[in-house]
């Protein structure tokens, strides 16, 4: 594919340019009590023109900060592009995050104007309300519950359909002059938005994107993944991360393509069937669960269906790495026959029959999961990126896929490794800094190179394996150097095994914390008629911990000896976000779990 060319424009300007070049096509679809709910690329202008002109008129002025605390729906885009049309930065929060983490990100980033989901939303700001000195304004999107607040709350508060009316009455008064005015001093080198770090090792961090880092992270990934004004996504993961960001508005607003947008979270498995995107972004917890799913879904099935599945599988999984340009004509005809006795009805079953790529990235994934899936046809690609660098910066290319390995750098990206082994990057998309807080962004940024703190090897193709991150490498009490995401993916490989908590610094041997999957050990028990009434007493039973060890046992049989996880304590709760063991994202929080589980730990040990 030639090299992708895109415009010297910032998003909010693509988004008057796209409703000006095709106006009546359709930009965005949301689901609403079951029915897709169209909006046309000048809607998409003229709602988010009204939302930024109502925000203005609540004082938010250029360079100001407007904060998003929401699962991903229209609105989200509305504010985030409503706030860039009259110049301001827009800062996402993960509605996840308990009212502590909430106020930590509001505060931090200075946010004057807050747009909240709905009232759970809205009380977690209110909390936290005598620490947020600069905030003025709390904008509610579902107005259920509103009424019961005091008077002194609802000075504060708005509905975010009051402040879009507001725009609208102002609009109709003024025109386009000032939407025009602010697009006309927008500069590349403006942020544009802020996007927060997990936070697993400290305080997050608040990187600011520019509009030039955004255009120059676009192109590449585009060429990379073959994608065009005809992709369609559906947008369920956070916001508030770069991935989702890249492939919701960084790439739409400049391609035209379309975005979907489903009921819920909690309804994403039934909206990617009535979606059927061409495209699908995954993180590895998305993926190891659709693994699982159909892990019990052959378990529940007839002897006939798990032989045929099984053969299906079997026959398939040399092709899982071969482009398909390569496939001889024995080949093609051994898949045809696969697909439409069993993979085609597994493709519908996960929602991904139609989709062209299918992605993996912002986390460590095991290989065999990948392989997994490219065998059942899904052509899923592994992808590495950093907040830091704007999105995606390599990737598999659809017929040159080395599973294990993130792909090479894409277009526009120059890279290198350090001798510590460190990826280090540089080109136009790599962020402009964490706010406020020069000495993290020297120590990110040297000399134009980006310092991703992740390990890399090299393959002689030029494809590049992350080995761990840098911090994360850890020494025994032997000497040994150890990347503890190649230990703890071999494991999470197994469908009841859902996380693997690593021990080996400063230690004799390796051992792990271990995390069942609830939903299939739970079937697996059921099968094996033993009774549980809950996690706790699930992972109590004696049969599941020598279901557990086998499936070490068959982990530490593809690892070095020095590698293998020699005992394991199963956890007897799941690990939890609110209680600091996880970041909002799902990353684990090494040092809290090693003080949480420090006594279980040291019994590992004992002789």
């Amino acid at each position: 594919m030639a090299v992708v060319t895109l415009p010297e424009k910032t998003l909010p300007q693509m988004l008057r340019e796209q409703a000006a070049q095709q106006a009546e096509r359709i930009a965005i679809r949301q689901k609403d009590f079951g029915i897709w709910q169209p909006l046309t690329w000048a809607g998409y202008l003229k709602r988010a023109s009204h939302v930024g002109l109502g925000l203005a008129a609540l004082g938010l002025e250029r360079g100001g900060h407007l904060g998003v605390i929401s699962e991903n729906r229209v609105e989200w885009v509305l504010a985030q592009m409503g706030a860039g049309l009259v110049g301001a930065v827009t800062v996402g929060v993960y509605p996840t995050s308990p009212s502590n983490e909430v106020a930590y990100v509001v505060g931090h980033a200075d946010v004057e104007v807050v747009v909240c989901e709905d009232q759970e939303q809205a009380d977690k700001v209110l909390d936290a309300l005598p620490s947020l000195p600069r905030l003025r304004h709390i904008v509610v999107v579902e107005t259920k519950g509103l009424a019961s607040y005091a008077p002194e709350a609802r000075r504060i508060i708005r509905t975010f359909a009051e402040v879009e009316q507001a725009g609208a009455a102002l609009h109709a008064r003024e025109g386009d002059a000032r939407i025009d005015a602010a697009l006309a001093a927008q500069a590349m080198d403006d942020v544009g938005l802020m996007i927060y770090t997990s936070g697993s090792t400290g305080a997050p961090k608040g990187a600011m994107i520019s509009w030039r880092n955004i255009r120059g992270m676009v192109p590449g990934v585009v060429e990379r993944l073959g994608l065009d004004g005809d992709t369609t996504h559906l947008s369920y993961l956070p916001l508030c991360h770069v991935a989702e960001q890249m492939l919701t508005t960084f790439i739409p607003l400049y391609l035209g393509s379309q975005v979907n947008f489903g009921e819920s979270i909690r309804t994403v498995q039934e909206d990617l069937r009535e979606v059927a995107p061409s495209m699908f972004l995954g993180v590895p917890r998305i993926w190891e669960k659709l693994h699982a799913g159909i892990h019990i879904k052959m378990q529940e099935a007839g002897r006939l269906q798990r032989a045929l599945f099984d053969r299906a599988v079997a026959a398939c999984a040399p092709l899982a790495e071969k482009p398909r340009a390569q496939w001889t004509l024995a080949e093609r005809l051994r898949f045809a026959l696969a697909y439409w006795t069993v993979l085609r009805a597994l493709q519908n079953f996960i929602g991904l029959r139609e989709a062209k790529v299918a992605l993996t990235g912002a986390a460590p994934i095991p290989p065999d999961v990948v392989r997994f899936f490219r065998t059942l046809g899904v052509p899923l690609v592994e992808v590495y990126g950093l907040t830091e660098s704007t999105g995606m910066v390599t990737g598999h290319a659809l017929h040159d896929v080395k599973v294990g390995t993130v792909g090479t750098p894409v277009a526009g990206v120059e890279h290198r490794i350090a001798d510590s082994g460190e990826l280090q990057i540089r080109g136009e998309m790599v962020f402009a800094g964490y706010y406020k807080n020069p000495e993290a962004t020297a120590a990110a940024v040297q000399d134009g190179w980006l310092h991703t703190g992740d390990v890399v090897a090299a393959t002689p193709e030029g494809h590049l394996r992350i080995v761990d991150r840098l911090k994360d490498i850890m020494i025994t009490a032997g000497g040994k150097n150890l990347t503890p995401s190649e230990i703890e993916n071999t494991m999470k490989a197994s469908p009841f095994v859902k996380e693997c908590i690593v021990i080996a610094e400063g230690r004799k041997f390796v051992s792990a914390l271990v995390q069942i999957d609830y939903e299939t050990v739970g079937k697996w028990a059921e099968a094996q008629r033993l009774a549980f009434t809950h996690f706790r007493s699930l992972v109590e039973l004696p049969q599941v911990h020598e279901m557990v060890q086998a499936e070490i046992d068959k982990g530490n049989a593809r690892l070095a000896q020095v590698a293998q996880v020699r005992r394991i304590h199963l956890l007897t709760k799941e690990l939890d976000h609110d209680d600091g063991e996880v970041t909002a994202t799902m990353k684990v929080r090494r040092a809290s779990i090693y003080k949480t589980y420090a006594a279980e730990i040291e019994a590992l040990y004992r002789a």
